[in-house]
Order: structure tokens, then sequence, then C-alpha cells
């Protein structure tokens, strides 16, 4: 036999079992996709490791699957399957002399309740002691609690039936949403991020224009970006004047990333979002930056990213003005980073300038930037220091030139 494990490394706090996509007794060649792994960034897939038969499954759909543990088992010899059974796996057994399915106070009982059971039952406001189940040894299915949402109604030794769950009147038409997996995570982590790190956020506008016209004349030349691709070369050239911007904290010491890896919060509609992230940002041209850009935004919407495209980023970038936002000072996500650059929705605003040592009246490209930092790094002149620079980049962007 041989071990199906979950990869020693992964790339978000936590990782469940989504979906087996072999069953036991179904024939697997080596490097075949296994079993699907979610986690609050990506989802994987884990290859078989050898060629054979799935002979067993030990870690089921919404299992916690902790680095190295082992989801399943292949025979190489091709030997007889055993079916996966998930009592046996997801819960340990009721004691004897309680109702299988009932809930003491210490709540010794509810760990026979897989985690996809339990969160129904929350999100339904269900006593697991009203619902019969039919799984092995009577055991409380997600298909049990489903069927009793919809009947609304369980039945009770004397015969009689009561409404399995009393919503407030308040919420009796609300619209039900359960959490999926990644909104958790999200939840978490926002909790999380904001309990560890003390958060600073500076607002200052910049002048677009420049960028506009240097856009809209690589499009002539057959060269299309996008504004993120820029809002990433002047935040990776911005770094020189406050290096600590792109560091993080340590217990003993201020760490300082070698290289500029910018991560960009990517939007998935209802479904949340992911920050890939684009390599090498101070080494990189800006049409090079742009295509890196293009390939990680596509593949996120489709799914397709990998753990290393998500992780290890040393600085990120929410362009919420893309969906409308004029302002907005976002959370730093993750302890390995210092700073988040917010920047809002482009608008045509009036503007006074000095032109000649007058004063004069214009239409210019304005949005507004923020930069929200962890103060335990970074103090506000280096906020403001680099603020500065990266509105001066983006102000006195040079024009484009046209191709030899």
């Amino acid at each position: 036999m041989i071990d199906v494990r979950v990869p020693d490394e992964q790339e978000g706090t936590k990782a469940v079992v989504r979906a087996w996509l072999k069953q036991p007794g179904d024939t697997v060649a080596i490097n075949d996709p296994l079993v699907e792994l979610e986690t609050d960034k990506v989802t994987q897939e884990v290859p078989s490791p050898a060629a054979g038969v799935l002979a067993e499954i030990l870690l089921g759909t919404d299992a916690e699957a902790v680095p190295g543990a082992v989801l399943g088992r292949i025979d190489a010899e091709g030997g007889q399957a055993k079916p996966f059974v998930p009592s046996e796996v997801e819960a340990p057994r009721a004691a004897p002399d309680r109702p299988s399915n009932s809930v003491g106070a210490s709540g010794e009982a509810e760990t026979r309740l897989s985690p996809s059971v339990r969160r129904a039952l929350l999100q339904h406001d269900i006593d697991p002691a009203r619902l019969t189940g039919t799984g092995r040894d009577g055991r409380i299915t997600r298909e049990d609690v489903d069927r009793a949402v919809e009947t609304a109604t369980v039945s009770h030794v004397d015969g009689g039936a009561k409404p399995i769950a009393q919503p407030r009147v308040a919420e009796a038409n609300w619209q039900d949403i359960p959490h999926d997996r990644m909104r958790r995570a999200i939840a978490d982590n926002m909790v999380r991020a904001v309990a560890e790190a003390p958060h600073v956020t500076a607002l200052f506008e910049a002048d677009f224009t420049a960028i506009t016209a240097h856009k809209k004349a690589l499009a002539a030349q057959g060269t299309k970006l996008s504004y993120t691709a820029y809002l990433l070369k002047a935040a990776a050239e911005a770094m020189a004047v406050a290096p600590a911007v792109n560091g993080r904290w340590a217990e003993d010491r201020i760490l300082v990333s070698p290289t500029v890896d910018i991560g960009v919060g990517t939007a998935l509609g209802d479904k949340g979002l992911v920050v890939p992230v684009v390599r090498d940002c101070g080494g990189a041209s800006l049409e090079e930056i742009g295509a890196r850009l293009d390939n990680l935004t596509a593949r996120a919407r489709l799914g397709k990213l990998e753990r290393s495209d998500v992780a290890n980023g040393s600085f990120t970038i929410s362009n919420h003005g893309v969906s409308g936002s004029l302002l907005a000072a976002p959370i730093i996500l993750h302890q390995g980073q210092a700073a988040i650059l917010g920047v809002g929705k482009l608008q045509k605003r009036v503007v006074v300038l000095s032109q000649n040592g007058a004063d004069v009246i214009a239409i210019r490209q304005m949005a507004y930037v923020t930069l929200t930092i962890d103060h335990r790094v970074i103090d506000g002149h280096q906020t403001n220091a680099w603020l500065s620079r990266f509105v001066e980049i983006i102000e006195h962007w040079p024009e484009a030139q046209p191709k030899q």
C-alpha cells in the first residue's frame, strides 16, 4: 500500500477535502488527479503518487486536511478496494449510554457530526436531537438535515410533529445564504489581521492624466495594458525611499524582502477574492508586468491558480476603484506583509495647477490612493514618503515612445 498524503506546504490558513475525483476500486495512473483540497486561497489537486487501484479513502469530503495527513491509499498491485465509511473516519462513535445523536451539556456527542452537518445545523438553527439519522449507527447525514429543512418538521416518539427551527420573526423572510469555505476563511483572516497588527491609513490624491495618455498611446501601437500594471510598476519603484514597506514584522527584527513581489486582489464575484502574486516587479519592465498580471488574473477567475501563484507576496495592491469605489482602507490580510495600497476610481475632477507661476484650473484624471500600514513596522514618516514618491511617479510618467 502506498499512502496519498496532504502536501507538507499549503497556501492558506486551513485546508479541507473538497471532493474525491476517484473512488475506491478505480484504476489510477501515476500523477492522475485523485482529490481536491481547498483553502481560503486556492483549490489544488493532489495527484496519485503511484499507478494501481485506489484501495481506501481515509479523509472524506469536508474533513480537515493537515499537512502530512494520509488522505487515502493506493494498492500498487491492484488488490481489493475497501469502501469508504465516513463514520469510521470523520468522528468517533458515541458512548453506548448516551443517545447516538444527542448533544449533552459537555458537548461530547457533537463530535459525531461531520463538519458539513454541523455547519448546516447551525445555519438552520436545528437541534440535532430532534432529527433521526439515516447514516451508519443512526448517524445524522447532510441529507438528513437537507430533508428536514425541506419538510420543516421532524417526527418525535409521541407521534407529533414540531418545527425543526424557530427563526426570528424579523428574519422569517430573509434570504438564506450559507457560508462557503472561502467566505469563512476570509472572515477568520480579517478578524485575525486586525487583532494582531495595529492598522493606520494615510490618504493621498494622485493625478493619473499622464498614465492615461501613456496607456492610450501604447494601445494605439498594439500594446494593451491595464491601469493595475502601472500601479505595480510605480509601487515597486517607490520601495527605494521606504524599504520597510516591502518588509514584515518578526519578534526580534524587521525583515525586508530582497524582491518586490506584489499580490493583486482579484474579485471572484460572490465567491470572494484571491490574491495572486506578480513576482519581481522591481526587475521587470511595464510590459512584462502587464503580461504576468493578465495571465494570473485569467487563471484566478478560472480557478486554475497553483499554490505558488498566491504564496510569499511582500506587498499587496487593492485596485478597488475598478468596481466603483472612490475611497477604501483595505486590511493587511497577510501576516508576512507590512502594507497594502488601495486605489480608488478614476474620476475627471477640476483641480488648480501652477503653470508658469500662475494658478490655472484644469480637468484632470484623479484618484484617491491610500496606504494602510502595520504600525509596528512602519511609521508615519515612512508612510508619507512612500506615498509621495508613488504619486510623483504616477504624475510624471514619461510619454510613450513610438515603436522603431
